[in-house]
């Protein structure tokens, strides 16, 4: 059985009160907690294990890099990559989307082309592409959802064409929870030729990048119950081999002379510099934690938190949530009529409970539902009924604090 009491005892953070209150975290859309083998990880890391990796014949060095290794190995079975070395290791979610921005969207991208981002995008799935639209005098297109927060799949065919080169959406949004069926994404841009570009999903049910057959996938550790400073960008090998490194430096090269640099095999002519491998082991660690579960039990824990808390928060007047499309993850943002996000996230701070407040890095979306914030609750494994109930009341008194 799924134990979520079980779980949280693996996580210190949960056990510790804030303003005197136990503390409900519901914000792990920003960021998970992480669990104590990680923790522990990371410690003895610095404690007996701190070597460069990939540099040095001594005991530490070999020792990590063995370490290293095995990390991006692991999260290659985890994310159903062909090979270890379609595991590029960044310094996050964004980090990986720029490198192909850069390093594919330079090579491949030229005047007249078009790039299509969806309209739900977190901004670090919107900047680099407009970066990279201005640098090439290429057009940014965007693919709209509905009022549910449903992606709008049925306009492919008008938005894509034969200049077309990158296709980029989230597996998940950050902000209404939508998981966007992207098997019809990649058919549409496979059709035209295009790549697709995916990203933050991972959590969330798990993902295979083989069966979804997108090009690139991007994540960040730290929203996988890993360390910070650390994410990943798998690439189809072939694809990674064509594009040129985004950044020079040490361990990325093979030979380096005034007249001519040629460049390491995949995956490290990627990885310009001393490697976090510290984060990059503390993935591995974190992943090694998520394999001990089944990921359709995670997924069915945080449904159902997601629908004990959307229950009791509907029945409160004047609320509204923003994202109701059918199968999204757990992720609930929501305004009540009258009260400003960030009062109604102070109070529920005082109370003890963490969420977010404000555009969430998404100011499309808040473009769309013609606001200027949203207060987010983002469930994960480690949260509980309880927690989702104190969510409702603790809303509920906060509404009748603002309103009186």
């Amino acid at each position: 059985m799924f134990d979520v009491e079980k779980i949280r005892e693996e996580f210190p953070i949960l056990h510790r009160e804030v303003y005197g209150k136990p503390l409900v975290y519901l914000d792990s859309g920003a960021t998970a907690q992480k669990p104590r083998t990680v923790i522990e990880t990371v410690d003895r890391l610095h404690r007996e294990l701190n070597a460069n990796i990939h540099r040095g014949v001594h005991f530490l060095s070999e020792e990590a890099t063995v370490l290293y290794e095995a990390a991006r190995e692991r999260i290659a079975s985890f994310v159903g990559a062909a090979a270890k070395e379609e595991i590029v290791f960044t310094a996050g979610a964004t980090a990986s989307l720029n490198t192909v921005a850069y390093a594919w969207g330079d090579a491949f991208v030229g005047a007249g082309d078009n790039i299509l981002v969806s309209e739900m995008e977190h901004h670090s799935n919107i900047v680099p592409w407009q970066m990279l639209a201005e640098r090439k005098g290429a057009e940014i297109r965007v693919l709209p959802f509905d009022e549910a927060g449903a992606l709008r799949t049925d306009l492919l065919p008008s938005l894509v064409d034969e200049r077309t080169r990158v296709v980029a959406v989230t597996q998940a949004s950050n902000t209404l929870g939508t998981r966007p069926d992207l098997r019809t994404v990649v058919a549409a841009a496979h059709a035209v030729g295009a790549v697709v570009v995916g990203c933050q999903g991972v959590v969330h049910g798990g993902v295979d990048v083989r069966a979804m057959d997108c090009d690139f996938y991007a994540f960040s550790g730290h929203k996988l119950y890993g360390p910070t400073g650390i994410g990943v960008l798998y690439g189809k090998r072939e694809l990674l081999e064509r594009m040129p490194p985004f950044m020079g430096g040490g361990d990325m090269v093979d030979t380096v002379t005034f007249a001519k640099t040629t460049y390491a095999p995949v995956p490290l002519k990627f990885e310009a510099g001393t490697a976090n491998f510290v984060g990059a082991i503390g993935l591995g660690e974190a992943v090694k934690f998520m394999q001990r579960f089944d990921p359709a039990e995670i997924e069915a824990h945080e449904e159902t938190l997601l629908r004990r808390a959307t229950e009791r928060l509907e029945g409160i007047g004047g609320l509204r949530i923003y994202g109701t499309a059918p199968g999204k993850c757990a992720i609930l943002s929501f305004n009540v009529e009258g009260v400003h996000p960030y009062d109604m996230g102070m109070i529920l701070d005082k109370l003890g409970i963490a969420v977010r407040t404000g555009q969430h890095c998404a100011e499309p979306v808040m473009d769309h539902y013609g606001t200027t914030g949203m207060c987010r609750a983002s469930f994960a494994l480690y949260n509980t009924l309880a927690e989702a109930d104190a969510l409702a009341a603790g809303v509920e008194r906060a509404v009748k604090m603002l309103r009186n």
